[in-house]
Parts: C-alpha cells; sequence; structure tokens
C-alpha cells in the first residue's frame, strides 16, 4: 500500500494558528496606519480649504465668512456671491478639537488682513494636527503639536 499525499487535520490547523497569530500582531498596526493616514488627509483638505477661501475673497472681492463648526466636524465658507457655499466634512475618526479664535465665524476680507486662525484635529488615537494661517503671509501651515520641540 502507498501512502496517499496531503495534508493531516493536525498540520492544517498548525498553519491556521500561525496565520491568526501573524494577523493578530500586524492588525493593530495597519489601523493605527489608516488613522494616521485619514488625519494627515484631513488636515491636508482643510489647509487647501482655508487657502481657497482666502484666494476666492482675494479674487473675487468678496468678504468670505467662515463657519467652524465642532460638533458637526465641518468647515463652511460662504459668500455673498449667489450659489458660493463650500463644506468640508471631516473624514471618519478624525474630529475637530480645537480652534482659535473660538468665535462662531471668522471672516476673511478681500486686501484685509488675514486673521490669526488654528484648528486642531484629533484622531481616535489621540494623534493630533495644528492648521494654521500665518496672518502676515497668509499661508496654512500644518504642524503636529511638539513638533517644535525636536527641532
Amino acid at each position: 500500500m502507498r501512502a496517499e499525499g496531503g495534508v493531516t487535520l493536525i498540520e492544517m490547523l498548525i498553519v491556521i494558528t500561525i496565520i491568526s497569530i501573524m494577523v493578530g500582531i500586524t492588525f493593530p498596526a495597519v489601523t493605527s496606519g489608516v488613522d494616521s493616514l485619514r488625519l494627515a488627509s484631513a488636515a491636508d483638505s482643510t489647509a487647501a480649504f482655508l487657502n481657497s477661501a482666502m484666494n476666492r475673497a482675494s479674487r473675487r472681492q468678496r468678504v468670505i465668512e467662515i463657519t467652524i463648526s465642532k460638533p458637526d466636524g465641518k468647515l463652511t465658507a460662504r459668500s455673498s456671491e449667489a450659489g458660493y457655499e463650500r463644506v468640508l466634512a471631516m473624514p471618519a475618526g478624525v474630529k475637530i478639537k480645537s480652534v482659535k479664535p473660538d468665535i462662531p465665524h471668522i471672516y476673511l476680507y478681500p486686501g484685509g488682513a488675514i486673521p490669526r486662525m488654528y484648528v486642531e484635529l484629533a484622531n481616535a488615537r489621540g494623534a493630533r494636527k495644528t492648521v494654521s494661517v500665518d496672518p502676515i503671509t497668509g499661508v496654512p501651515d500644518i504642524r503636529t503639536p511638539g513638533e517644535e520641540e525636536e527641532k
């Protein structure tokens, strides 16, 4: 009699156990990476949104009102121009932690000084990014809190 080729049930269970252990070890690292990517993407989108609103005020010579709603996780830009309203919603897992100045509306005037503002974003794991606008240059900047101390 010849022995038939194949795998036994014990061998199959050992392979499944090894695969389960590998997935258990790598899964938290993968989800952490996805959360970090969402936070970075939200910070980039916020900077682009603010930059777009400042450019719109300058080019169209219209006042732009920016409303930042922490509970809803949304930024809204409105103008007196008919039909102009832009909304940026934060992705799942990213929330607006704080806004400075803590006022309901920020107005961007054409040819006027850009107000200093900060929008701090946080993900579910506690990582944070701060999007700020320099009032002199009008350029949005993205920083990770604690980044200044490292340099």
